[in-house]
């Protein structure tokens, strides 16, 4: 295997109720743990979100009310999570995006205080588009030679992105192969949250990447506009972008 591994690495996908990450729920993860040693262990989780799938995302990935009925809601699974991912790296298909984000939510939401800084993260996607820009089932059939049967099963994908990865440290010889490069490669630079609603300038300055003051220094807007915090705190922002404002309102007016 040439993806070289110092400490377990997990991959990982998420079916959900939507996209938006501070109002939609995880209905189904799953997660495919990758030892240095070459062994594997996965396992797949249905979750009852406490909302009701909407139709439209149903039509993506199959999955259906009836379906998670009775499933453990995701608080009563987390710590099983955490423990899966435990001093592992994270790697995902938009997972910079859309997976991590929503996961470091419902572990918020599950009163798990989680450390995104803890884990190096690929994101194959990335790798993906700046080398060739495609889906992910095109992905599949371009790296691995074979149609992705079953797309937007959790499972199914979790499994392909880490064949993808894979077949992509065959074919580019450029790419370094170990965690930390691929973490850097793939990795969207100057976000100061994970869903991209905060950015940091060339100056390090946080800076709002939305709405009416985008582009300008998230401090001085506090300081111009006291009332904006407390809007976005009782809006469906994430409660990670939420917490990473709080915190740079703390250390600029609480010094």
């Amino acid at each position: 295997m040439k993806l070289q591994l110092y400490r377990p690495i997990c991959f990982f996908d998420i079916e959900a109720t939507g996209i938006n990450i501070g109002k939609d729920r995880i209905i189904e993860i799953s997660i495919l743990k990758i030892f240095p040693n070459g062994n594997k262990e996965d396992k797949t989780w249905l979750i009852f979100p406490g909302i009701p799938i909407p139709p439209k995302s149903t039509a993506i990935h199959g999955i259906k009310d009836e379906d998670v009925a009775g499933k453990l809601e995701f608080k009563d699974i987390a710590l099983s999570i955490l423990r899966m991912i435990k001093n592992t790296d994270l790697a995902g298909y938009n997972s910079n995006r859309f997976d991590i984000p929503l996961l470091v939510e419902e572990m918020l939401r599950a009163g798990i205080s989680f450390d995104i800084k803890k884990y190096k993260t690929i994101d194959v996607q990335v790798i993906f588009h700046k080398m060739e820009p495609r889906t992910l089932s095109a992905a599949y059939k371009y790296f691995c030679k074979k149609n992705l049967m079953k797309a937007h099963s959790s499972k199914v994908d979790t499994y392909a992105t880490y064949e993808i990865l894979l077949a992509q440290l065959e074919k580019y010889e450029n790419l370094k192969t170990d965690v930390k490069s691929l973490n850097q490669f793939s990795h969207t630079k100057n976000l100061a949250d994970l869903a991209g609603f905060i950015k940091i300038d060339e100056e390090g300055n946080e800076i709002f990447n939305f709405g009416k003051y985008k582009g300008e220094k998230v401090y001085e807007i506090f300081e111009k506009d006291p009332n904006y915090y407390g809007w976005i705190q009782n809006s469906d922002f994430p409660i990670y972008t939420k917490k990473i404002l709080t915190n740079i309102k703390l250390r600029k007016f609480h010094k």
